[in-house]
């Protein structure tokens, strides 16, 4: 019995650790001069579009903003860069198929089973996508993808988001494919 408490305990730990873990992917166009671009703006009519609270798309611009402070780009009127998000998340429902109750039937000596489905937990994965888009051109040259596990603990969620947003950051800008000999 205590094995399995222990057990237990475990894989509630991987699970905790792995509600802050992301997944993360980029793209982007290989003509576009990445080192031209010194400033940036939210592209505010795309980021209203976006179907989340407004307290997370705060948290959300406010990480991207530090973030690309960091890599000495400013925020302009007149900007290089346009940063646009958007958002997508699905819920996992996890069915447990393991739980049996045998019982008996009126007077008869045999056993009638029953089994029962229940919902053993579920999920939130959320996706944030983070688009650069050049303001000149208005094309799109560069998308970061994070994809992770929801929290919904309001005390964690600050650092959640700004962790999301750096690490999908940390892509841009993109290193060049081209070894210089």
């Amino acid at each position: 019995m205590n094995i399995f408490k222990n057990l237990s305990l475990i894989c509630l730990l991987f699970l905790l650790n792995g509600c802050y873990s992301i997944r993360v992917y980029s793209d982007y166009d290989s003509e576009a001069n990445f080192d031209s671009y010194k400033s940036f703006a939210f592209y505010k009519s795309g980021i209203d579009q976006v179907e989340i609270s407004d307290i997370d798309k705060k948290r959300i611009l406010k990480a991207v903003e530090a973030d690309f402070k960091s890599k000495n780009m400013l925020i302009s009127d007149s900007p290089d860069l346009l940063v646009n998000i958007s958002t997508k998340s699905s819920e996992n429902i996890y069915i447990d198929n393991s739980f049996y109750n045998p019982y008996f039937y009126g007077w008869s000596p045999y056993y009638y089973g029953n089994s029962y489905r229940r919902i053993s937990h579920s999920t939130s994965e959320g996706v944030l996508y983070i688009d650069l888009i050049d303001a000149e051109t208005k094309q799109l040259i560069w998308q970061g993808k994070g994809i992770g596990y929801l929290d919904n603990r309001t005390e964690k969620r600050d650092e959640m988001v700004t962790n999301y947003v750096n690490k999908i950051l940390a892509k841009f800008p993109p290193i060049s494919q081209e070894i210089n000999n």
